[in-house]
């Protein structure tokens, strides 16, 4: 035997007895030979790679099947090993789980290849699911190896992972795999919230891990009392799922951190129940907090007794309860059924052997989608929103269930049922009673629709602000893209027009020129007739095409050379003296000329400079590099040369930009900082984003600005904070 394969073997010998060791090496020896002159980014051998992939396959308890198809599943893409050759070495089983994992051609499909390459693989597991076990253990070790890629690609494929690929890990119930791929991708797109929600949980770990210890000795002293046979441990506690947390519930860290969850394994469904009463007998449940997913299991087959109690000192304690098998089943997900289906016939098709797991009827909906929808791009759209959001199972008239997302609206229910049912919708019954379109569907509603007859009937436009099923928005944007192309470029085209002479900006000149065909291209639109017709029909708002135009000519005080240079002098008690020592710099050939320090990017002794003679306020000076620089180079004659010369009375205006975990008590400790280090705040302006991110920007006065590093430590070390630099436009 190989020594190589040892270690997978070892794991595949607990993990499943019965799997073929000699089919699984063979399958070596071919993927070895046929890799065997490629690389990886790192430089380890191209094997590495295939071999990893089967290993954490293995541990999850998958068949030969499945492992033999993990170390062959990129030879058919990156090697002269055809498809037709690997069916004749392995057999057909093997043969359609590769190239159902197989990623397309990326030359042939542009920017949708990777749209494209979810779609192959909903097709393919819809006939086996084990396509996407082995996709999800691919992507789990690439992402234990991004740090090789180039920063963009690493941000690319840590946001699939995130938007698509974790999700359909929940989905599946393989919250092991869940878990690490999140953390994963959450260090690797934003590593400074991630370092401080490390650091933050590191601060109280001690005394957090001491309080778990008392609450795991009493739980499981009190089930031995009740002769209860029991594994009593801690839950681990996720990055990503802590911040995911601050964002959902709008809580501050201390708050989930504190939160104590322990988790209890017993035998038998009978001991979950006896368990339950036990802890209950000792600490009394928080109302409304119980869930029983044993009588009722969740989407992904997940099954567990949930409950908060009120432990020592008065802190919530969560608790889940469950067997052994239950506890795999939460970790393993679809992965765990492998032992279950080794009793059916060993001889039938691949498809029935999974079948049971493939039956889940999100998988059969996904499948549906995919048919219907022409478009990659789309598809890939309304899998993101159908993986982040719960469902509600309503009924047509007849009996029929349909499920669709939490929230929907009859609308959503009419293209569920029939596209030209959506289309002609004109009202609907829930449960015997007339209800608006708008209305929120409940789990049992019984729900009729009403539709027009006119040829002309057509959806709304307003249907958009409301409809939750990616169907239903696919359906109704098609419609109007189709029927309504040109309307909505007028409308667009209106709308946009309207926003900027709200703002009181130059029509003529923004809506002419390169520049809104610059922007159409930015925004990934082929032309300027793509992006207005996008506003018109609501893909995207005029304010923020609006908004980007103004950015990308330089803001709008660009144009206007006084609001651009919004600044305030140095001295603040009374009209500063015409003389440049007050601001600290000089002007060359002339002592005696009013200085100001320009506001829009507040430069300070070391950054290069350059006057600007502006009419009848002195010389305002500007950083070299400062984007307004640009416009006033038209007027060479008003430029004239600077230089530092700080005294001890010099007084620089200095912005900074701090970024930080969204907290409670978070402005005033910044605040406080900074007062702390002397210095005097003119200005501050904070921003929560609906991700729960702070970025509150301060503009200030400091006498030597060699302080600025001490004020800047001191501001890193607040609680939240994980970003803090200078700003300079």
């Amino acid at each position: 035997m190989n020594p190589v394969l040892e270690p997978l073997f070892k794991t595949v010998r607990a993990t499943h007895p019965k799997a073929d060791l000699r089919l699984i090496e063979r399958a070596y020896d071919v993927a070895a030979y046929h890799h065997r002159d490629q690389k990886r980014k790192s430089g380890d051998p191209y094997i590495t790679h295939p071999l990893a992939v089967a290993t954490i396959l293995a541990e999850l308890g998958t068949d030969d099947e499945t492992l033999c198809a993990a170390l062959l599943h990129d030879t058919v893409e990156d090697t002269a090993y055809g498809l037709d050759e690997l069916r004749g070495d392995f057999g057909e089983n093997i043969a359609l789980l590769v190239d159902g994992v197989t990623k397309l051609d990326k030359v042939k499909f542009g920017d949708a290849a990777q749209a494209e390459t979810v779609r192959k693989m909903v097709v393919a597991m819809s006939r086996d699911i084990r396509v996407l076990v082995i996709k999800l253990a691919d992507r789990l070790h690439n992402m234990r190896t991004l740090r090789y890629l180039p920063r963009h690609k690493q941000e690319q494929k840590a946001r699939e992972t995130l938007e698509i690929f974790a999700p359909l890990a929940h989905r599946l119930g393989m919250n092991t795999i869940k878990w690490e791929l999140e953390d994963l991708a959450f260090g690797m797109l934003y590593p400074k919230r991630y370092d401080e929600i490390a650091r933050m949980v590191s601060e109280r770990a001690p005394r957090r891990d001491l309080f778990l210890q008392e609450v795991i000795e009493k739980v499981a002293g009190d089930l031995r009392e009740a002769k209860i046979r029991a594994t009593v441990k801690g839950r681990p506690k996720h990055y990503y799922s802590i911040y995911q947390k601050m964002i959902a519930r709008e809580v501050a860290f201390d708050d989930i951190y504190d939160l104590v969850g322990i988790r209890v394994l017993v035998d038998t469904v009978r001991d979950c129940y006896a368990a339950l009463g036990t802890i209950h007998a000792r600490w009394n449940p928080v109302p409304g907090r119980f869930k029983d997913y044993i009588a009722m299991p969740k989407f992904n087959m997940y099954q567990s007794l949930h409950t908060t109690v009120i432990g020592p000192e008065g802190k919530p304690v969560e608790l889940q309860i469950r067997t052994r098998a239950m506890h795999h089943r939460a970790e393993y997900g679809v992965a765990a059924h492998w032992k279950y289906k080794e009793e059916m016939a060993a001889s039938g098709p691949a498809g029935a052997r999974m079948k049971s797991a493939g039956d889940m009827a999100w998988l059969r909906q996904l499948l549906d989608w995919q048919k219907e929808t022409s478009d990659p791009g789309e598809f890939l759209e309304s899998l993101r929103f159908d993986l982040s959001v719960s469902e509600v199972f309503v009924f047509t008239p007849r009996g029929q269930v349909i499920a669709l997302p939490e929230g929907a609206t009859p609308v959503d229910f009419a293209y569920a049922v029939h596209t030209e049912v959506g289309h002609r919708c004109i009202g609907a019954r829930v449960n015997g009673r007339l209800v608006p379109l708008e209305s929120r569907l409940s789990n049992g509603d019984t729900v009729e629709i009403f539709t027009s007859k006119s040829p002309d009937a057509g959806p709304s436009r307003d249907w958009l602000k409301f409809v939750k099923s990616g169907r239903a928005r696919n359906k109704i944007r098609q419609w109007f893209s189709k029927e309504r192309r040109e309307t909505a470029i007028e409308a667009g085209k209106e709308a946009i027009g309207r926003a900027m002479r709200k703002q009181g900006l130059p029509l003529q000149r923004l809506m002419s020129g390169e520049s809104l065909l610059a922007l159409a291209r930015d925004l990934r639109y082929a032309d300027v007739s793509a992006l207005y017709a996008a506003v018109g029909e609501g893909h995207t708002a005029a304010q923020a095409v609006v908004q980007k135009l103004v950015q990308s000519l330089g803001g709008v005080e660009g144009a206007e050379e006084d609001i651009a240079e919004a600044a305030v002098p140095t001295k603040l008690r009374g009209r500063p003296p015409r003389s440049g020592t007050n601001a600290g710099v000089i002007v060359a050939g002339d002592s005696d000329v009013w200085v100001r320090l320009s506001r829009c990017c507040t430069p300070v002794p070391g950054d290069d400079i350059v006057g600007f003679v502006t009419r009848g306020h002195g010389v305002s000076v500007h950083r070299t590099n400062c984007p307004n620089v640009e416009q006033l180079r038209a007027e060479p004659d008003r430029l004239v040369e600077v230089s530092w010369s700080p005294t001890d009375d010099s007084v620089f205006l200095v912005a900074i930009q701090v970024e930080a975990l969204d907290r409670p008590r978070l402005l005033s400790d910044v605040t406080r900082t900074l007062s702390d280090q002397h210095v005097n705040i003119l200005s501050a302006s904070v921003t929560t984003s609906r991700d729960r991110t702070a970025v509150s920007k301060f503009t200030f006065e400091m006498g030597d600005p060699k302080h600025l590093g001490h004020v800047l430590k001191a501001v890193r070390n607040i609680q939240g904070v994980y970003d803090v630099y200078r700003v300079t436009n």
